[in-house]
């Protein structure tokens, strides 16, 4: 039984360690900081993936997109429901529109952080 708690409280320290929020306040060292450059930094090291509007719904704040891979998420090709994180992205697009973006979960939602029109 001791072992079993040694291999959890050590399994609970890797996970802290690991942590990117951990990372992020050892530089820290206590004071304040920025999330919104952590946020960032999450959002330009994943891969803008391409894709195609097919529905804008402003008053539900939601897109859908018939996509490529999105590899930080990993799913493969298929057209699904996104929320839009600022609602101003909305307005940029309409179906039909080719588009890059960069998707990941929010709050527990897919959610769409990025948004271009492809040239």
């Amino acid at each position: 039984m001791k072992q079993l708690s040694q291999l959890a409280l050590l399994s609970a320290c890797a996970l802290a360690f690991a942590s990117p929020a951990f990372a992020a306040d050892s530089h820290n060292h206590g004071h304040e900081h920025d999330h919104g450059a952590m946020m960032t930094v999450a959002a330009t090291t994943a891969a803008m993936t391409e894709g195609e509007i097919k529905k804008v719904d402003k008053d539900a704040g939601k897109i859908t997109i018939k996509h490529g891979p999105i590899e930080n998420l990993g799913m493969p090709n298929m057209t699904m429901v996104f929320r839009a994180k600022d609602p101003a992205m909305l307005d940029q697009v309409k179906p039909g529109d080719k588009v890059k973006f960069i998707a990941d979960k929010v709050n527990g939602a897919l959610t769409v952080t990025k948004l271009e029109v492809a040239k």
